[in-house]
């Protein structure tokens, strides 16, 4: 039976003779974050929503705020959206990655939320500071603490990357915490969330050995790519990464940054410069075109669409480690 909320005078005026227990009956039907028994599960982006589905399986119902081929800086939350997180029974965002996400959540205040960047690190990448690629070093920081490279559209610390889902050791450390957090809002099923989690972290490990394996014995450690969401990428396997653009994939790059670029491609025997699905591949095909070299797909998996190259974060990855091999002259 539906018991239907009472407006909060007549609750007071009726408490005594209804008892506690409707009052508390009635919460609990309106907010308990279920449909159909099930968990509802609000991801802010698909490298959350990848690992809410594959950790709560049957047992959980999953959206994304961000729909397939949105670039996911660019979101804006609707007031539905966010009235949606209130009800929800875990909400897991990447807080500094999309601001109008923090917003909403700061409003909506759902009771259990899950915020990936709390599981792991963040540190500092960006574009370097032209004329002084020599200081990013093998860990392919690309100027770390650099404050003169290109604009952030992020919330927080500026200078924080929030990519990182794009190493798999970080990502499976966030894999956990997401694990743990469905386990606290659902406690029934913690079983099935401790026995995914430890499948996808399984899985995760055995792409981590392979990125470190496939790209033993390359030629060059250097790529070039729009925006610099592969810092942690790079730092993960000693590779540079040398952005068109900064964190933020929309911002313009300046003609010293473009001068900067062909002389790392040329001193570090660049072959190919890389673009994306979701952003506009105009300045990266114009600088490949000025160098002569040639472009391929670099994916920084903000969002899965028909232009993805597979259909999981996993099978993207995958393709992605193919990608840089051809590009680094791996043997």
């Amino acid at each position: 039976m539906n018991i239907r909320c009472l407006r909060p005078t007549t609750a007071l005026v009726g408490a005594a003779a209804l008892g506690l227990t409707t009052l508390t009956a009635c919460s609990s039907n309106v907010g308990d974050g279920r449909t159909d028994g099930k968990l509802d599960v609000v991801a802010s982006f698909y490298p959350l929503q990848f690992l809410a589905q594959r950790i709560g399986g049957t047992a959980i119902h999953v959206s994304s705020l961000t729909k397939p081929g949105v670039e996911p800086h660019d979101l804006e939350i609707s007031p539905r959206q966010t009235a949606d997180l209130s009800k929800a029974g875990l909400v897991v965002y990447l807080k500094g990655l999309q601001p109008s996400v923090d917003r909403a959540i700061g409003q909506a205040e759902p009771k259990h939320v899950a915020d990936a960047a709390s599981y792991t690190t963040l540190e500092d990448h960006g574009t370097e500071v032209e004329g002084d690629h020599d200081h990013g070093g093998e860990g392919g920081h690309g100027g770390e603490g650099d404050e003169g490279h290109e604009g952030h559209a992020h919330s927080g610390d500026a200078a924080a990357d929030p990519h990182i889902w794009l190493d798999p050791v970080r990502y499976a450390q966030v894999a956990k915490g997401v694990g743990k957090a469905l386990e606290k809002a659902d406690p029934d099923h913690a079983t099935t969330y401790k026995k995914n989690t430890t499948a996808l972290v399984k899985e995760l490990t055995t792409l981590d050995q392979d990125f470190r394996s496939g790209l033993k014995d390359r030629s060059s450690d250097t790529f070039i790519t729009t925006h610099a969401a592969f810092g942690y990428l790079a730092e993960r396997y000693g590779l540079r990464q040398e952005a068109i653009s900064g964190l933020d994939p929309e911002s313009e790059p300046s003609p010293a940054r473009i001068k900067g670029l062909h002389s790392v491609a040329k001193k570090d025997k660049v072959n190919t410069v890389f673009f994306e699905t979701l952003v506009s591949d105009r300045t990266a095909k114009t600088l490949a075109g000025d160098l002569h070299l040639r472009t391929d797909v670099l994916d920084p998996i903000e969002g899965i669409g028909d232009k993805s190259k597979g259909d999981d974060y996993i099978q993207v990855m995958r393709s992605n480690l193919k990608a840089l091999q051809k590009a680094l002259g791996t043997k």
